[in-house]
């Protein structure tokens, strides 16, 4: 068993399924399919199924490298999750977190890449124009702000704060850079309901504890505070 697995680590999952399909299914063949399919499982979240960063990551740069100023990269976190799991349970929170999860995935369409980078925060890149931004981010707010149905029939209120970088307003085209952007956006307008693109302003905006802090004076869409 260590020889495999030091196997496995030494090659790529293409290399494993061309070596897969080139021998019998018995033995280490039979194996080498089931760590396949074990390689492909840690690419998503086992809770909300969306693209674990890595893989969210690397999506995410061919997007900007095919669509460059029409793309667009939005970071979403969950307001007052803390008390949805202090008052309904940690089993109601991860069915808010599945429910957000997939919510993103059907807003953003198949062609984008949705990511969750842990606990409440989740983070999108797809391909968005700046003549349709507005509107489709006015949508996104609404989708965010629906109360959640638990299967035991009890209702939760939820919210989540958005915000959203684009190389044409920031200048830049780095995936990293646009979401450090669109994070200090988000805390721009946290906890007031409202999307808030972000200006070349938030692109310089110092690190606090890990996160980015806002500036005020930005676009905002979305529901009044």
């Amino acid at each position: 068993m260590d020889s495999v697995l030091r196997a496995h680590r030494r090659i790529g999952p293409r290399t494993l399924l061309i070596t897969t399909a080139a021998v019998p299914l018995t033995g280490w063949a039979v194996h080498a399919v089931a760590l396949h399919k074990q390689l492909a499982a840690t690419k998503r979240d086992p809770l909300t199924g969306l693209l674990r960063r890595d893989a969210y990551s690397a999506r995410g740069r061919r997007l900007l490298a095919r669509h460059r100023d029409d793309t667009t990269v939005i970071m979403v976190d969950a307001d007052k999750f803390k008390a949805v799991n202090d008052t309904f349970g940690h089993a109601a929170g991860d069915a808010v977190l599945a429910t957000l999860a997939a919510r993103l995935t059907a807003w953003a369409g198949p062609r984008a890449s949705v990511g969750r980078l842990g606990g409440d925060e989740f983070a999108v890149v797809l391909e968005l124009p700046a003549h349709r931004r507005a509107q489709r981010l006015e949508q996104l707010v609404r989708i965010l702000h629906t109360p959640v149905s638990l299967n035991d029939g009890r209702t939760i209120d939820v919210a989540a704060s958005a915000g959203a970088a684009s190389p044409d307003m920031t200048g830049v085209r780095d995936l990293s850079a646009l979401q450090r952007a669109a994070d200090a956006a988000l805390y721009d307008g946290k906890h007031a309901g409202r999307a808030v693109l972000a200006t070349l302003q938030h692109v310089s905006v110092p690190s606090i504890n890990g996160r980015r802090a806002g500036r005020p004076g930005t676009a905002t869409w979305g529901r009044a505070a």
